[in-house]
């Protein structure tokens, strides 16, 4: 099973909004995992909104510390703005999204973010099904 990484700073907008629209529009057939350098204390309540405005609920989600186990056990690592923060390991995809960070920012400037977040996860989710 194809496994993927997502990693923010902090864990609690970007990173975990890709995570939930992986996971629902992935199913059970892509592993899913996020995790933050410095992770927030709590998802970011805009974000958590912006997605369930779509029937997604990412709101029992909690950031998670970025750990060398979750890189190695990862075939996709997808940084968004994590700078020198993630590292590298041979052998894996990295892919790195330049994303606008949400926080801070109330639900209608989440919602482009989400959008823009949805579109690459829906053309991910289409380079992972046409691999070999």
């Amino acid at each position: 099973m194809t496994s993927v990484l997502f990693v923010c700073v902090h864990n609690a907008g970007r990173s975990q909004m890709a995570a939930g629209f992986l996971a629902h529009l992935a199913g059970d057939r892509i592993e899913v995992r996020s995790a933050g350098s410095l992770p927030g204390e709590r998802v970011n309540p805009a974000a958590v909104t912006a997605m369930a405005e779509l029937g997604i609920d990412i709101s029992a989600a909690e950031p998670k510390i970025l750990t060398t186990e979750a890189v190695e056990a990862s075939d996709y690592v997808i940084t968004m703005g994590c700078d020198d923060a993630c590292p590298v390991f041979p052998g894996k995809q990295y892919l790195d999204w330049t994303l606008e960070d949400p926080a801070g920012k109330g639900v209608e400037a989440v919602r482009p973010i989400r959008d823009e977040i949805r579109s690459r996860i829906e053309a991910l989710i289409a380079e992972i099904d046409a691999r070999p």
